[in-house]
C-alpha cells in the first residue's frame, strides 16, 4: 500500500493562504494604488500645507482590505474648504470663544475687558460682524482619483504579480521588492 508524508503540512499550507494574500498581498496593493491617487492630489493641491498632511492608510473591514487617501489635519477644515469651497456668509464670535456661554455672557465679557464687540482681522477692528464672500473650491482629492484611477488599478495589479508566484507569496506588505 502506497503512503504519502506532509499531508497535514500541505493541507495548513492550503488553509493559510488567503489570510496570507489578504493581509501581505492585498494590503500591499491597496497601498500601491492609494500611493498613485495621493501622489496626484499632492500635485493638485494648492496649499503645501494640505499636500504635506495627505496619507494613504489601509486597514481590515468586514473582511475586505480598503486604502484610503486621507488628509490627516485633526479638527481643521482647510481641506474641505479648499475641495468643495465655501458659500458667502458672516462670521461672527466663533463657536470656541461660545462654547458653554450664552451671547448675554459674551457681550458682558467683551464690556468687562474695556472693548467694542467688533472681530479683529490682520489687526484691524472690523466690526461684530463681517460678511464673508465664500472661497472658490479648488478639488484636488476627487479629481486626483478620476485622473489616476487606470494607473492605481495597474500598480495594484503590478504589486499583486511581483508577489505571486508559483513556489507561494513573496515579500511583504510594505511595498519592499519580492
Amino acid at each position: 500500500m502506497a503512503t504519502s508524508r506532509g499531508k497535514a503540512a500541505v493541507k495548513r499550507y492550503m488553509n493559510d493562504i488567503p489570510e496570507a494574500v489578504r493581509e501581505r498581498v492585498l494590503r500591499g496593493a491597496a497601498r500601491a494604488a492609494g500611493t498613485i491617487v495621493a501622489t496626484r492630489a499632492k500635485e493638485l493641491s494648492v496649499s503645501s500645507e494640505v499636500s504635506d498632511k495627505i496619507k494613504v492608510r489601509t486597514k481590515r473591514e468586514d473582511g475586505k482590505i480598503i486604502a484610503r487617501v486621507q488628509v490627516l489635519m485633526g479638527n481643521y477644515n482647510l481641506p474641505l474648504w479648499l475641495e468643495y469651497g465655501t458659500d458667502p456668509h458672516f462670521i461672527s464670535v466663533s463657536d470656541s470663544q461660545r462654547r458653554g456661554q450664552s451671547v448675554r455672557r459674551i457681550n458682558s465679557k467683551v464690556r468687562e475687558e474695556g472693548g467694542n464687540a467688533s472681530l479683529v482681522i490682520g489687526g484691524n477692528f472690523v466690526g461684530a460682524t463681517v460678511f464673508h464672500p465664500g472661497a472658490r473650491a479648488h478639488p484636488f482629492l476627487r479629481p486626483a482619483l478620476d485622473m489616476e484611477e487606470a494607473d492605481a488599478i495597474r500598480a495594484a495589479q503590478a504589486f499583486i504579480s511581483a508577489r505571486v508566484a508559483p513556489t507561494g507569496i513573496t515579500g511583504s506588505d510594505q511595498g519592499d521588492e519580492p
